[in-house]
């Protein structure tokens, strides 16, 4: 693995990449004041468990740190919501990620895909993240929800601000500098719930077929989500139904670039694509952190947690634990099984899984057809998202 390091230079913020840890599964940082669980076993444990691993992280968070309550809410925020309400939200809008609703949509993003590499032709350069991977899952979330897909470079610029900071976050001792990077956070969110604002008010005179008029219209225990509910969950599915399948895209394209015999297997034999998006998610996985908060005290990894303690997960380090993997760091598509965590497990598992891994393969197919070899720039090197909870590509030029 380290000859990927060194290519693509490798962020050390992203430590899961740089070879094998030596700590302990599960370790508190005094600096920070959280709790750190790296294993596979101990994060099977704490997804498996909301009752003691609570997803409302916001509740141990010190109220310096919290933003005006008036001006930020979570509710909504499925992400943050522990049962019997986040059964109730998920269940909203589990219909518009069936697997037939899903299945569906293949024409429409293998035709966005073309369209996409078509007019990059015509410029007479790809870069794969602007091009593709992340116009592409934009303008089908965008599509699904009812907003317009051609506001996609303010969406764009939200998520930037919101997912693309090094922001470096302490319970221990809050400093001046954290207050500054929530209010930087606070200001895309702010424009962002302003525009999905809009388009929900505009969804209540005049509904549509979309996703957006279905959140306006639904009903929990016989009454309307409020206003604030609607547009929270409106920014999850807008954020998430794009992140992460630019992430996995980009990613990998990387991985068939580093390991190029791997590339001409995949293209010999189109059928294993869905094997190769998989082994991508698992050794470089998008989403690699993810937080929880203890509701009691709980013994997890070989040590004990007290109650009420902020707990980062980290699904990047768990999916190259050797105890779950053998030669973890080796991009193996032939693994068989292959568990890994990127979508996470139990009830929060990500509801557009499914969207995502279509638009992973459709893209990718297209991609080789176009495309051989698939090949990075090495005058143009490659860039990494500079978060430690992120795993991705910001810019992936190919020749």
């Amino acid at each position: 693995m380290s000859d990927i390091v060194e290519r693509y230079n490798i962020p050390e913020q992203l430590f899961w990449l740089h070879g094998p840890r030596s700590g302990r599964p599960v370790e508190y940082d005094a600096g920070t004041g959280m709790w750190n669980v790296y294993g596979y076993p101990e994060l099977q444990e704490v997804l498996g468990d909301p009752a003691t691993f609570s997803s409302d992280t916001m509740r141990v968070v010190p109220k310096g740190l919290m933003p005006d309550a008036e001006e930020f809410s979570l509710a909504g925020f499925i992400t943050q919501i522990d049962p019997p309400e986040h059964g109730k939200l998920r269940k909203l809008v589990s219909s518009a990620f069936t697997r037939k609703v899903v299945a569906d949509l293949e024409p429409r993003i293998a035709a966005v895909t073309r369209e996409l590499l078509d007019a990059a032709q015509d410029r007479g350069r790809l870069e794969l993240v602007t091009d593709l991977a992340y116009p592409l899952p934009v303008i089908v979330i965008a599509e699904l929800l009812g907003v317009p897909s051609s506001d996609r470079a303010l969406f764009k610029q939200w998520a930037d601000a919101l997912f693309q900071r090094d922001t470096k976050i302490s319970l221990a001792e809050p400093a001046e500098q954290q207050t500054v990077d929530i209010e930087a956070t606070m200001k895309p969110w702010r424009e962002m719930s302003a525009y999905l604002a809009g388009h929900a008010a505009e969804r209540r005179r005049q509904p549509r077929a979309d996703l957006l008029t279905k959140l306006v219209e639904a009903e929990v225990d016989g009454e309307r989500l409020p206003d604030d509910q609607v547009v929270n969950f409106a920014i999850v599915l807008l954020l998430a139904g794009h992140v992460t399948t630019t992430m996995l895209l980009g990613n990998t394209v990387l991985c068939l670039d580093a390991f190029p015999e791997q590339q001409d297997k995949v293209r010999a034999d189109r059928a294993s694509i869905p094997a190769v998006i998989e082994e991508s998610l698992r050794l470089f996985t998008p989403f690699a952190m993810l937080g929880r908060s203890t509701t009691r005290e709980v013994e997890l990894g070989g040590v004990t947690i007290p109650a009420d303690q902020f707990v980062l997960i980290w699904l990047g380090a768990a999916n190259r634990d050797p105890r779950q993997f053998t030669d973890p760091d080796v991009f193996d598509p032939g693994r068989d099984p292959n568990p890994h965590l990127s979508f996470g497990r139990g009830i929060h598992f990500c509801l557009g899984a499914p969207l995502a891994r279509l638009e992973g393969r459709v893209a990718l197919d297209i991609l080789l057809e176009r495309f051989n070899p698939l090949r990075t720039d090495p005058d143009d090197p490659v860039e990494f998202m500079p978060t430690p909870s992120m795993t991705g590509v910001r810019r992936l030029p190919l020749i």
